[in-house]
């Protein structure tokens, strides 16, 4: 299989380089293939502006949305956008590994998304009807493709718990994993999540490639998160709200992930 790991840390001999390190061995030694963008070391670019269209009219008035779309049709991208879309296409899985910085990814990391994430290639796609709002959340560009979050976090388990005082470290990362991967299609397992990164020893480092190797060995057979899909029949269109007889009276992240 060919897997895409996105790596966002800017020191190599961080934890987070580490478990790259690990992670590519890993997967190398189960025969998978595996690309690596390390943001950081490409130097990439993280803001989103009109030079990603390159027969853009100088006195033209940018529009993120729109010059993307026609960048896209159009094969008039900037090229690094280009090669990172590529390794999507090429991927059967796509790994982002990240320290969690003030509770999301780092900037660099949101700007690979908003930049690869182009009008046309990874949303923007399929019809819009009565009967369905485009190919999105379950469906789109990137169905049947596989994705996990590998990420650190300095506080303690217990701080993003059910009660925790950080909050529960589902509800902080459906941003990225429904809004992220579920919405252009990805089927999204559950995070892998390292805490308390400052006491990782050498025994512990071992400790935490047994447990995150094992979930490597098994990012195929994995159920992933039960995310309802948009066109399943769950949401009224075009409302898109989650129908009056499903979790009834309850709100929140929770009610869109189908009951197992």
């Amino acid at each position: 299989m060919h897997i895409l790991l996105v790596h966002a840390h800017p020191e190599a001999r961080s934890l987070n380089g580490a478990l790259t390190r690990f992670i590519v061995g890993r997967l190398e030694r189960q025969q998978h293939s595996v690309a690596v963008s390390d943001l950081y070391a490409m130097r990439w670019n993280a803001v989103l502006d009109r030079a990603d269209r390159l027969d853009i009219d100088p006195d033209q008035r940018f529009d993120p949305s729109l010059d993307s779309r026609d960048a896209y049709a159009r094969g008039t991208q900037s090229p690094d956008i280009a090669r990172e879309q590529d390794k999507l296409r090429r991927a059967d899985a796509v790994i982002l590994q990240f320290p969690l910085w003030w509770f999301s990814m780092p900037a660099i990391l949101k700007g690979w998304v908003e930049r690869v994430y182009a009008y046309g290639f990874a949303y923007g796609v399929g019809e819009h009807s009565d009967a369905r709002w485009g190919d999105r959340y379950g469906e789109g560009s990137m169905a049947g493709k596989r994705a996990m979050l590998v990420v650190t976090a300095g506080g303690w388990e217990s701080h993003y718990g059910p009660r925790g005082i950080n909050g529960p470290i589902d509800d902080i990362l459906f941003p990225i994993q429904h809004g992220i991967l579920h919405y252009p299609g990805f089927d999204v397992l559950p995070p892998h999540v390292v805490y308390r990164t400052g006491k990782t020893d050498v025994a512990r480092f071992e400790r935490i490639c047994a447990v995150l190797g094992e979930r490597l060995d098994t990012l195929f057979t994995t159920p992933p998160l039960p995310f309802r899909r948009q066109n399943g029949g769950d949401y009224t269109i075009p409302e898109l709200g989650l129908r009056d007889d499903i979790c009834p009276g309850r709100a929140g992240f929770c009610i869109h992930l189908a009951q197992r």
